[in-house]
């Protein structure tokens, strides 16, 4: 391990007369970053199972461009920027293999754009290392290949910021500005509302700076990104403010929450903490958790040291803001929510690690790279030992959901076709029938609307296992299919036949 740590730092070691041109040192630098990001790619292809099934969220964005399943009602805080994302796959192929595969591939290459963009700021050593902490986190792994939006946001994060940096310090390189504009856009199309938090010190900067052009960019990249989510909410919604007032309701209600303990909770593998109750995960699962922003703080004296404190402190202020939401100000938790946070402080805790294994003088400190490299190889034990229990139970309940769609296949609920009760969205998008809910935040229909369209198509109501049917499903005939109940309309079979 000390070996490999000593081969992914080599590119922090300063080039001296001697070692090439700087295009040779760039390309140099370019293959080792392009390396790790080749590296998670694989690692997301053979540690989370390309043929494991779409989760709930997942389900609902997918729904929306493939011709496999009606599209599932899109509540108020979704954004459609991830089916725009899976759309090139999903609208012809109902492969979750195929999707997962474009999706791990996509995911390495956008690290690998976002984290070049920074090379004018910090060493390609600084970066790789920057990358495989970031990459090697659980939650980013397990994420990358999902149809899911908080990895993209992350991604554009670093691009906007490090975009940013660079329009400081070369005013006319029009690649940056459009960079910085593309990075805002997509942080907006798939959670306009993270785009806001993740942008606001970089609005602050270039108004301080008064960097008109900087400014112009990042502003047009929000609008363009968001204008999908702000048009939509005045057709679908009630307009913006009843849009934002929905979306608050259904996340608990916006305001002062201190779920710091939650997002502790979240890191042993919790998919969705809510309500996030139980004891804390064991201490070596979450001491990464701790160490991460330490590194990242020491990187900013380092740089405060060094008179080249801009980019950490831009890193850390965007990090700030991005966690700032999801840390004080929503009731529940999920790992995935401060994923832009992490990528921000990767950078700014590699370097100050990179500093601590390397003397003055440029010479490597052995014992430094032997104790980092003993605590990075624990570390990555426990991040794979909980994605390993993550993938696992994700899967086993999967497994279960496509149980569910044969069972009701077999009992004629055929499409089209209609399911409503516990579970019904992710199911429904299993069965390849529309979903349907009378009450909480997926609410798109009533109780005489389904009892209706069960006199034309197959309809089942599901309910767990000892639940009470909803009252226009009592008199039809259960089934039970492991933890659920499954009441089928008799005209299911009436009209599909066996």
């Amino acid at each position: 391990m000390a070996d490999s740590t000593h081969a992914i730092l080599a590119g922090t070691r300063r080039a001296g007369p001697g070692s090439g041109s700087a295009r040779a040192r760039r390309v140099r630098g370019d293959v080792l970053v392009a390396a790790v990001a080749a590296a998670f790619t694989l690692a997301q292809l053979l540690l989370v199972r390309p043929g494991m099934g779409l989760g709930w969220d997942e389900s609902i964005y997918v729904s929306q461009v493939s011709g496999h399943a009606p599209a599932a009602y899109f509540s108020a805080p979704r954004a459609r920027g991830v089916s725009l994302l899976v759309a090139p796959v999903a609208s012809w192929s109902s492969s979750t293999t195929l999707l997962r595969v474009y999706l791990a591939a996509l995911s390495g290459l956008a690290l690998y754009l976002a984290l070049r963009v920074w090379r004018h700021a910090f060493r390609s050593g600084v970066l790789a290392l920057a990358g495989a902490l970031f990459a090697s986190l659980w939650v980013t792994l397990f994420y990358g290949p999902q149809a899911m939006p908080n990895y993209w946001v992350a991604i554009g994060a670093l691009a906007c910021a490090g975009c940013c940096l660079r329009v400081r310090t070369a005013r006319r390189d029009l690649t940056a500005l459009w960079g910085l504009a593309g990075g805002a856009a997509l942080m907006a199309l798939m959670r306009p509302m993270d785009a806001v938090w993740v942008v606001l010190p970089l609005l602050g900067l270039t108004l301080l700076e008064r960097s008109w052009k900087p400014l112009a960019a990042l502003l047009a990249g929000l609008v363009a990104g968001s204008a999908e989510w702000v048009i939509e909410a005045y057709v679908a919604y009630g307009g913006l403010f009843q849009r934002l007032s929905d979306g608050s309701a259904i996340q608990g209600g916006l305001g002062w929450h201190f779920a710091v303990a939650d997002q502790l909770r979240s890191l042993g593998g919790r998919a969705l903490c809510r309500p996030c109750t139980g004891a804390q995960p064991n201490p070596a699962v979450t001491a990464w958790w701790y160490v991460l922003p330490l590194l990242a703080l020491l990187g900013l004296a380092l740089a405060v040291r060094a008179r080249r404190s801009p980019p950490t402190l831009v890193a850390l202020a965007c990090a700030a803001t991005a966690a700032f939401p999801y840390l004080f100000m929503i009731g529940y938790a999920a790992p995935r929510f401060l994923l832009p946070a992490y990528a921000l402080l990767a950078i700014p805790a590699a370097d100050a690690l990179v500093h601590l294994l390397r003397a003055p003088d440029g010479r490597w400190r052995p014992l430094a790279v032997s104790l980092a490299a003993v605590g990075l190889a624990g570390h990555l034990a426990v991040q794979y030992a909980v994605l390993a229990h993550t993938v696992h139970r994700t899967t086993v309940d999967r497994r279960a959901w496509s149980g569910t769609a044969a069972t009701l296949h077999r009992l004629g609920v055929r499409p089209p076709c209609l399911l409503t009760g516990e579970e019904a969205i992710p199911i429904a998008f299993y069965t390849g029938c529309g979903s349907a809910a009378t009450s909480g935040p997926n609410t798109n229909s009533t109780p005489a609307a389904i009892d209706q369209a069960a006199r034309r198509l197959p309809v089942a109501a599901l309910t767990t296992a000892d639940g009470t049917p909803p009252a226009y499903a009592r008199t039809w005939p259960s089934h039970r299919f492991g933890d659920l109940r499954l009441y089928v309309a008799p005209q299911a079979r009436d009209t599909t036949g066996p």
